[in-house]
C-alpha cells in the first residue's frame, strides 16, 4: 500500500466521484483509477461501488478509513517536524553541562543564542563528567559543556570555550579579605570547606602535601550549592573556579601561588553529524566573547 494510493482513496471518499478526487491530488482520472484497482488487488477486495451518479466505500473500505487516515495524517505530521527541523521552529536541542561549572557566564549566552534562535527548544542538564559522556555516547545528549584536568576521551571531539582561573572564596569579615591575592602558604591551618567534586581536588591536595600544608576540612560536600552556603556561613574557605561563583556576598582573591586554571570546551561525539540547532549552537559559542 503506497501513501498516494491512501491520498486518492480519501479524496474519493470526500468528494464522491474519482473525476474530482483526481482533479484535488493534480492526476489524470486514469492513473487514479488505476491506483486503486492496484490498491483493491492488494486487499482482494473492492474498496468502492456506484450508487446513481456517487461514488461510496463499501462496508471494507468504511472500515480501512480511520487506519488510512491515521496513516497520512502521521506522514503529514513526519514531514511537518522535518521542515521545522531545518528552519529550527520546535528543534530540540540538548546540552549537558557539568555539575562544577557555575551557571552565570552560561546563562548569558544561552540567553544570546535564544534571542537569535527562538524557534530552538534548549533543555540544560547538568551532571558530572562520567555521566555526560555516557549521555553524548548513548544519544540522550547533542552537546556538553566540560572540563577535565587529564584529556577528554578519544571518542569525543572538544572545543576550547575559555580559561578559568581558580580562586579562594571566603566569608566577609575573613582574615584573608586583607591580601590582595593568596598562596598556599597563607591557607596553612585554615578551616576549609572541601568541595568532592572539584575536578582539581587531587591535585590541589597534592600541592598541600609536597608543601607539607596541613588544612583542616570544616565541611564536605558534592553539591556545589552547599559548597558556597558553608562558606558564606563561616565554616571556612574554598577553592573554587573564578565563573563559579554565585552567592551574593562571598569574598573572593586570586590564588597565585600554585596558579590553578581549567579549560573549559564544547564537547560532542565524534564523527557524529550535528543537527542544524547543534551546529548554530557551536557557531555561537566560538563567536561569542567569553573574555568579557
Amino acid at each position: 500500500m503506497e501513501l498516494q494510493q491512501i491520498r486518492y482513496f480519501l479524496a474519493i471518499q470526500e468528494h464522491g466521484s474519482f473525476s474530482r478526487a483526481a482533479r484535488e491530488c493534480a492526476v489524470s482520472q486514469p492513473a487514479l483509477t488505476a491506483a486503486i484497482k492496484k490498491l483493491e488487488s492488494e486487499i482482494g477486495s473492492p474498496l468502492f461501488y456506484r450508487e446513481g451518479k456517487r461514488v461510496v466505500a463499501t462496508p471494507l473500505g468504511r472500515l480501512l478509513q480511520p487506519a488510512l487516515e491515521q496513516a497520512l495524517g502521521g506522514t503529514r505530521s513526519a514531514h511537518a517536524i522535518a521542515h521545522n527541523f531545518r528552519l529550527l521552529r520546535q528543534a530540540p536541542l540538548r546540552v549537558g553541562v557539568m555539575n562544577t561549572i557555575g551557571p552565570v557566564r552560561l546563562a548569558r549566552f544561552l540567553d544570546a543564542y535564544h534571542r537569535q534562535h527562538p524557534g530552538v527548544e534548549l533543555t540544560v542538564q547538568d551532571a558530572a563528567l562520567p555521566a555526560l559522556q555516557q549521555q553524548l555516547e548513548a544519544g540522550e545528549l547533542d552537546l556538553a559543556v566540560v572540563s577535565s584536568p587529564r584529556p577528554l576521551d578519544d571518542g569525543l571531539r572538544a572545543e576550547v570555550l575559555y580559561q578559568e582561573p581558580y580562586v579562594v572564596v571566603f566569608a566577609p569579615g575573613h582574615r584573608l579579605g586583607r591580601l590582595a591575592e593568596i598562596a598556599l602558604a597563607d591557607l596553612a591551618g585554615e578551616p576549609y570547606v572541601d568541595r568532592l567534586a572539584c575536578e582539581f581536588r587531587e591535585a590541589v591536595m597534592a600541592v598541600c602535601g609536597e608543601r607539607r600544608i596541613e588544612l583542616y576540612a570544616a565541611f564536605r560536600s558534592e553539591r556545589e550549592d552547599w559548597i558556597e552556603s558553608m562558606v558564606l556561613a563561616g565554616l571556612g574557605f574554598a577553592f573554587m573556579p573564578r565563573y563559579s561563583v554565585r552567592l551574593q556576598g562571598l569574598q573572593q582573591r586570586p590564588l597565585v601561588d600554585p596558579p590553578v586554571a581549567r579549560t573549559v570546551h564544547v564537547a560532542d561525539v565524534r564523527g557524529r553529524q550535528r543537527s542544524p540547532a547543534a551546529k548554530l549552537f557551536v557557531d555561537d559559542l566560538r563567536a561569542f566573547a567569553w573574555t568579557g
